[in-house]
C-alpha cells in the first residue's frame, strides 16, 4: 500500500513538471518580446525540471540516485535564475529594448 502511495505521488510531480516544461515551451512560441520570453522559459524550465527531478526520487528510493538527484536540482536551482538574468542583462546592455518601448 506504501509503495503505491509513492508512486502516485512519483507520478504527480513526474505530470506537474512535464506541464510546466510544456507550458515554457508554448510560451517560447507564442510570447511577443525576447525578455518576456526568457522569462517564461526560464520559470518554467527551473519549475518543470525540478518536479520532474523530484518525481525521480520518489520513484528511485533513498539511495545513491537520489542524492545525485538532489545535487542535479540544487544545480539547476541555483544556475537557472542566474543565467537568465546574465542573459537579460548582457541583452540589456547590448542595447536590445523590450518590446514595449521600441520607438523606431
Amino acid at each position: 500500500m506504501e509503495g503505491q502511495i509513492l508512486q502516485i505521488v512519483a507520478w504527480v510531480f513526474l505530470g506537474v513538471g512535464a506541464v510546466f516544461s510544456l507550458i515554457g515551451g508554448i510560451g517560447l512560441i507564442r510570447l511577443p518580446d525576447f525578455y518576456t520570453r526568457m522569462h517564461a522559459a526560464g520559470m518554467t524550465d527551473t519549475l518543470g525540471a525540478g518536479g520532474i527531478l523530484i518525481g525521480l526520487m520518489f520513484l528511485s528510493g533513498f539511495n545513491l540516485v537520489t542524492a545525485k538527484l538532489i545535487f542535479i536540482l540544487l544545480f539547476i536551482f541555483f544556475t537557472s535564475p542566474t543565467s537568465s538574468h546574465s542573459v537579460a542583462k548582457a541583452a540589456m546592455g547590448a542595447g536590445f529594448k523590450p518590446l514595449l518601448q521600441r520607438r523606431d
